[in-house]
């Protein structure tokens, strides 16, 4: 991977993306972005102390049995007020979205080798507290685990 700087814009902060239109049109995730230049994530309201689902899943947040590790982001700032994220899961789908952080949306596209959708949304920061939830990962036999969730 090519080692660029991170934007601060997301870099350490955990990101509820809302699809408004797309795949995933009605669904929420929370994306972890980490300071390592990973990010995990996993469907919106869902149990933190079961299998964290992300690297192995797809872009609905559908969940996957294996993890094997968090691929890594990109996010380049573009304007003082817009960034764009992008990267590719293990599913071979690959996530690119511009997020203005003054009105709060997004625009994108969903891919993968045969195909690509655009998508729109809404999207809010998360607080400190769910980025450290997220720091507190442990992988064993191929699964990602959250150790003492509160």
């Amino acid at each position: 991977m090519n080692q660029q700087k991170i934007s601060d814009q997301v870099r350490g902060k955990s990101i509820r993306l809302t699809w408004t239109d797309g795949p995933s049109r009605n669904t929420s995730q929370d994306h972890s972005f980490h300071s390592d230049g990973t990010v995990d994530w996993h469907s919106a309201g869902s149990d933190h102390a079961a299998k964290v689902t992300g690297a192995g899943g797809h872009l609905a947040g559908h969940v996957s049995a294996n993890v094997p590790h968090r691929p890594h982001y990109a996010a380049m700032k573009i304007s003082r007020d817009v960034c764009l994220v992008s990267y590719l899961a293990d599913s071979g789908y690959t996530l690119t979205v511009a997020l203005n952080f003054t009105d709060k949306s997004m625009a994108g596209v969903a891919s993968n080798g045969e195909n690509w959708t655009p998508v729109r949304g809404k999207f809010d920061v998360l607080p400190k507290n769910a980025q450290a939830r997220a720091e507190r990962l442990v992988f064993a036999g191929g699964n990602a685990y959250v150790m003492n969730a509160g």
